[in-house]
């Protein structure tokens, strides 16, 4: 996903994305382990985006984002 598509996400969005991203990368690390990876490089992209989703999870934890206490 692109940046801006992240910061559109809503808390719920980015959690369930998350949790998603994550399997998927397991997945990918299985396959890397068996030798049946076709694009390793995959694994980074995907590694980058699970720390953007995060990053954007801790924003809204801290209020920087309209979260919770959003006005």
């Amino acid at each position: 996903m692109k940046r801006q598509e992240l910061n559109d996400l809503t808390p719920a969005d980015i959690d369930i994305k998350l949790h998603d991203n994550q399997e998927a990368l397991q997945n990918l690390r299985f396959q890397k382990a068996l030798q049946q990876l076709e694009d390793p490089i995959r694994i980074n992209h995907l590694k980058k985006e699970i720390a953007q989703l995060k990053t954007i999870k801790k924003e809204f934890d801290l209020g920087i984002r309209g979260g919770k206490d959003a006005e």
